[in-house]
This record gives C-alpha cells, sequence and structure tokens, in this order.
C-alpha cells in the first residue's frame, strides 16, 4: 500500500526579547517579600523591629536583582519545532520542541506552543529543563480537526535560574504553514480489500472475459444479439460479411473520484468512538468532522486501493467552481498530488454547479471509466440537479453514486416515537429517507450502482463495491 512521506519540515530560530520589559518577578519571590511582613509582629510592641521588614525585602530584591542580571540574553537561545508525522484527520500527531542555549546556567523553562484551533483547542504551558550546551527536547500531541493549509505560530518562552526569584519572557519566531491531510489509512487497515484484490487480478489473469470489456481482443463472424455499435464497419467492407469487434477485461482502467464540495458537504458528523460500533449513536465526546472530510479519507482509501489493483486514478473537486482537478495516473509521485489536492479542498456556502462538473469530466474523460460521486441530496420537492448530471455520464461510464446520511435524521426514523412531537419528527424523518430512496431508486433504473450510506460506513461500502466492479469486468 502507498504510503506516501508527507512530513512538515522542522524550524528553528533565535528567540527574541518580548517587549522592552521582559522581566517578572516568581511567585517565590513575591513569597519571600511577603514573608518580610511578619516582622510587623514583633514591630507592634518593639517599633525598631519593623525596620527589619524593610532590610530583608532589599535584601530580596537585590538578590533578585542579581539573579534577573545572571539570565541570558534571548538572542543567545535558540529554539526549534519539528513535526514527527504529518498531520492527518483521525490520528495523533507527535510534535518535537527542542531548545539550546550556551550560557553556564541551568534553565527552568515554560513553553508556550502557538498552534492554531485546527491542530490544538487550547494551548497548554509545558515545562522543560535545559542544560548549559546541551540540546533539551520535549515531545507532545495534538489531533486535528480540521483538513486545510494553516500556520502554526511563535514559541514563548519563560525561563528562570534554579534560583528562581526572576523569570525572563522572549519568543521564538518558529511561524509555519502547516498542510492537515485526510484520514491516510494504513495497510493494516486494509488487509481483507488488499487480499480480495489480489484474488480477482489471479482470477482476471487464468480467464479473459470476452464481451465485459471495451479493450480490443479480435474480430469474429456477426451473431444475432451483437451490439450494432461493435460491429467493424471496414472488416465488414473487406469481407462482404457482418464482422463483429470482440473485447476483454482491461488490466488498467481509469477510476475518477468526483467530490461536491457544496452546502450540504458542510454538515458535522460525529465520528466514531475507539470500540464502538459503527451503527452506533455517536457520543458528545467523540470528534466531529464535516462530509466532505468523510468524503476525501474514502476518496484517500479508494484510491490507494485502485493503484495497488493497476488503475489509473483522477480527482475532480467542484463547487461552484472547479477547485481541484487531477488527470488519471498512478504512481508514488501521483497519489502525494492527490492527497495534496484534497488536503486543499474546502466546503463552500452555497450550491455546488453539478451540471459544469458533469461537462467538465465529460470532456476530460471520454473513455470509458468508473466514475465514483461522492455528494449528498438536498431535501426539496424538486428533483435534485446532481441527479441529472450522473445520469448525463451514463451512456459511456460506469457511476458509483454515493449519497450520505445524516446520523441523526436516520435515528429519528428508525426510533419509536414517545409522544406526539416526536411522532410528527418521525414521520418527517422516514418521509425524507423515501424521498432519497426514490431519487436513488430512479437512477438505478438507469443504470447506476447507488449508495445511501451513513458516513461512518461509506468507506467500507465503497470498497466492497470498487471490488464487484472489478470482479465483474463491468468496465
Amino acid at each position: 500500500m502507498l504510503q506516501p512521506s508527507l512530513h512538515p519540515e522542522s524550524i528553528a530560530a533565535q528567540c527574541q526579547p518580548r517587549g522592552r520589559l521582559a522581566f517578572g518577578l516568581t511567585a517565590r519571590a513575591l513569597f519571600l517579600l511577603g514573608a518580610g511582613f511578619l516582622w510587623l509582629i514583633p514591630g507592634y510592641y518593639i517599633p525598631r523591629l519593623a525596620y527589619i521588614m524593610l532590610l530583608w525585602d532589599g535584601l530580596i530584591l537585590l538578590v533578585a536583582l542579581l539573579d534577573g542580571l545572571r539570565l541570558p540574553s534571548p538572542a543567545t537561545i535558540a529554539a526549534g519545532r519539528s513535526w514527527l508525522s504529518a498531520p492527518s484527520l483521525g490520528t495523533t500527531v507527535e510534535i518535537e520542541l527542542s531548545l539550546t542555549h550556551q550560557n553556564r546556567l541551568l534553565l527552568d523553562c515554560q513553553l508556550l506552543d502557538d498552534l492554531p484551533a485546527e491542530l490544538l483547542e487550547t494551548p497548554i504551558t509545558r515545562p522543560l529543563r535545559a542544560w548549559p550546551r546541551i540540546p533539551a527536547t520535549l515531545r507532545y500531541t495534538v489531533n486535528p480537526r480540521e483538513r486545510g493549509d494553516v500556520e502554526a505560530g511563535a514559541l514563548y518562552l519563560r525561563y528562570r535560574s534554579t534560583l528562581g526569584l526572576v523569570s525572563r519572557w522572549a519568543i521564538a519566531p518558529l511561524n509555519q504553514p502547516i498542510r492537515i491531510y485526510p484520514e491516510l489509512r494504513t495497510a493494516e487497515d486494509q488487509q481483507l480489500f488488499l487480499a480480495k484484490s489480489r484474488r480477482i487480478d489471479q482470477q482476471l489473469r487464468q480467464m479473459r472475459h470476452r464481451g465485459l470489456g471495451r479493450e480490443f481482443e479480435s474480430l469474429r463472424e456477426y451473431r444475432p444479439g451483437d451490439d450494432l455499435r461493435d460491429l467493424c464497419w471496414t472488416a465488414s467492407a473487406r469481407r462482404g460479411d457482418l464482422v463483429t469487434r470482440q473485447y476483454q477485461a482491461e488490466r488498467s482502467q481509469s477510476v475518477w473520484i468526483v467530490l461536491d464540495t457544496g452546502r450540504l458537504m458542510r454538515a458535522n458528523v460525529r465520528a466514531a468512538v475507539n470500540g464502538a460500533s459503527q451503527s452506533t449513536l455517536h457520543t458528545p465526546h467523540s470528534p466531529s468532522y464535516t462530509k466532505l472530510d468523510y468524503a476525501c479519507s474514502t476518496a484517500v482509501a479508494l484510491a490507494q486501493l485502485a493503484l495497488y489493483s493497476g488503475d489509473r486514478v483522477g480527482l475532480l473537486g467542484y463547487g461552484r467552481r472547479i477547485q481541484q482537478q487531477l488527470l488519471p495516473n498512478r504512481g508514488a509521485a501521483h497519489m502525494r498530488q492527490f492527497l495534496e489536492s484534497l488536503a486543499q479542498l474546502q466546503s463552500e456556502p452555497s450550491e455546488a454547479d453539478h451540471l459544469r462538473a458533469t461537462a467538465i469530466l465529460g470532456r476530460l474523460q471520454p473513455r470509458r471509466a468508473l466514475i465514483l460521486w461522492v455528494t449528498d441530496l438536498a431535501e426539496s420537492s424538486m428533483r435534485p440537479e446532481v441527479i441529472d448530471g450522473a445520469a448525463q455520464l451514463l451512456h459511456r461510464h460506469v457511476v458509483l453514486f454515493v449519497a450520505m446520511a445524516q446520523p441523526e435524521v436516520a435515528a429519528i426514523a428508525r426510533a419509536i416515537p414517545a409522544n406526539v412531537e416526536e411522532m410528527f419528527r418521525s414521520a418527517a424523518a422516514q418521509e425524507m429517507a423515501s424521498r432519497r430512496e426514490l431519487l436513488l431508486a430512479r437512477l438505478r433504473d438507469q443504470g447506476a450502482i447507488t449508495l445511501d450510506t451513513l458516513p461512518s460506513q461509506m468507506t467500507a461500502s465503497v470498497l466492497n463495491h470498487y471490488l464487484s466492479i472489478k470482479e465483474r469486468a463491468v468496465l
């Protein structure tokens, strides 16, 4: 299984002072200063002893001043940030922060890494002890929450000596662009599909499927019932009798993944928690992804399986405009480009232009191919435009049309109502489900393969249908 290397580059920079007065007394210094007020108790009886409080606080402030002067300048401290894995949805990303200084003091540091909300919801201050001239490292993990391009900010540093009376602030400008990818499935996740793909490939090697594919195999005499489109008129003219072309299943075909990025794909769906059934309702604490995120995850899984099976994979992501367009190809470099394109897809607030995408796809792919179209159906009384667009492709291509259902609506439709309000909600949900099924049934009657599935179950269903298409040599 193709696993491209997508590690963001590490970055390092010298620390810079944070403002002109980048010093401050620590809690330890304030505690010692506060302890001087204890001399006021005996000073109540012997007023002369109250002056000891002033001497004590003056001594603490003098020591704190000397401690602050001993602290190294931020310009002598080098900080860095490196990513140990590529940020992607559904995986934990480990980040390493490093700190190096050439001073003689042992520094107790507090680090605050400014990451965007797509990576880290709440920044956390983390401790780190830096020894002289020895690189100190700190590792922590984040869970990406959204795809796309984000920017990691600066590293904020607060450090002090082991005496700990004064701390100093500094900023390390570690700003760097970061790209968060869709969920990357490993070979272990797809062992069953890979094994089935190998078995299908062996069967195709042993048996040639005449008449099923579109790759020319040979000529033979016309037989009643043959498709008139398969007649070879030049050979018929030479022989004086009708001659039919005979085809075999193609070994390598084109697979187009068409992703709708319109408003319907902006809906959030909670992911299933670890160990929970895919069909159960999701907990409030499970992560929430958009339908487009689920679609991108399915696209990655299908692309990996199709490339493993020897097919070429293309991509068309569209909304009101074409966001990403990638012609079918194969290889590790193409898979890398495919992932880069998926990461940049963004959902739009308006309805997508489905007919424009159909026209563009027809020009890009004149030959027969498998079209995986992932979208959702608008709940309106009119026939959705996406249905008409998919129907236009059926005369030339094999269309696997996937409509992503909303888990909450499906749960309401299955639930037994306990009162009148729930009864009306259940009836509305069932009516929506019936209308979706009617639209998909009409598309099936025209020759499409349709799926009305929950986002969490979509990947497995799409991969099984792809392998079924390969096994039956429908292309």
